[in-house]
């Protein structure tokens, strides 16, 4: 990655109670959909004792990242995660400033 073009969204969240069995497909239709975005780098997700989820999602760029948040499937999926799904959620667009690794790629 060259420092300074690439994006790192930083999306923590946290689930209504209940809402697991409609979430799930939804958040992987997701996944696959964001996937097939041109510019789309990666996505992991991670899931905290206490509840919280923290998605860490990186694109080539500002607009690949733009284009994503604006994809009309996406603003319907966004809508109902605020109306169905999320009890809070925050989401961080990072520009990359700088990479360090050791042993490899840890994606």
């Amino acid at each position: 990655m060259d420092a300074g073009k690439h994006i790192v969204v930083v999306f923590r969240s946290r689930l209504n109670a209940g809402v697991d069995a409609e979430y799930e497909p939804e958040a992987t239709r997701m996944v696959e959909l964001a996937s097939s975005m041109p510019g789309f780098c990666s996505i992991k997700t991670f899931t905290a004792e206490d509840g919280e989820r923290v998605s860490v999602i990186e694109f080539e760029s500002l607009a690949a990242e733009q284009a994503w948040r604006d994809h009309p499937e996406h603003r319907k999926a966004q809508a109902r995660g605020r109306d169905e799904f999320y009890a809070g959620y925050r989401i961080q667009v990072c520009e990359l400033m700088g990479e360090r690794t050791f042993g490899g790629d840890p994606r």
